[in-house]
């Protein structure tokens, strides 16, 4: 281990892994001692255990706090969906893990393919600054992204405004199906949403150490490891070695 690398990953004495505590499917509990538990949290502490050091989780309530808070010296990595708006300040890796993203349409709805969405009148309700909400902004031509605070207020807006669709997860979707009667989740993916491990830019050697730790790990079959431990086989998938 260089010294370059200790000493861009835990400055402190401590790796300190910033949590996107949105994430569910990441995020899927907490330790006896409260901490955050779940694929991502024990992949941060695999990363703690190589380097030599303890960590300590900084938990943020959305990726976009998470993201935004890069300059502010209170993480060293961050677990979050990797996203070129979010790269102009964050060296990513390549991504550990993907989630489908596609869109839930309500009864009777004439929208019966993901790419007939993006059209015009169409309103999609999506949580704001998500990662797949970055994506959509950059990609839909037509339709119009109506914005809430994380899936359930996406939920919220989607149900109480009527909206056309509710962009998502495919397996948040799966949950949220059992409160829209009728409703339908459309086959098919818009995007992958493809998580990641962070750091800052000015971290060249941390960013090299941290994505040839990200490939050794999908090969060695320590991340399908993690994603039957914590149950979430089927909804979380193993990213495509690089």
């Amino acid at each position: 281990m260089s010294d370059d690398v200790l000493n861009q990953l835990a400055p402190t004495g401590v790796l300190r892994a910033g949590i996107n505590m949105a994430n569910k499917l990441l995020v899927t509990g907490a330790t006896p001692s409260g901490e955050p538990d779940g694929v991502g949290p024990e992949f941060a502490r695999n990363v703690a255990e190589r380097l030599g050091v303890d960590i300590v989780y900084v938990p943020f309530p959305t990726p976009g706090e998470l993201a935004d808070a890069v300059d502010d010296n209170v993480w060293d990595i961050g677990l979050i969906g990797a996203e070129p708006t979010r790269a102009e300040k964050i060296e990513f890796t390549a991504a550990y893990v993907e989630i489908e993203a596609t869109y839930l349409v309500p009864e009777g709805s004439p929208l019966k393919t993901v790419e007939d969405v993006d059209s015009e009148g169409v309103r999609i309700a999506v949580s704001g600054r998500s990662a797949y909400d970055l994506y959509l902004t950059r990609s839909l031509k037509h339709a119009e992204l109506h914005r809430a605070q994380g899936l359930p207020g996406a939920l919220e807006l989607f149900l109480t405004e009527k909206l056309d669709a509710l962009a998502g997860l495919r397996p948040a979707l799966n949950t949220d199906i059992g409160k829209v009667p009728g409703g339908r989740i459309l086959d098919g993916r818009f995007t992958a949403v493809q998580q990641a491990v962070g750091t800052a830019k000015a971290n060249a050697a941390a960013a090299a150490f941290l994505s040839g730790f990200v490939e050794e790990a999908k090969a060695d079959g320590r991340i399908g490891a993690l994603i039957e431990k914590h149950g979430v086989v089927g909804r979380l998938s193993v990213a495509p070695a690089i």
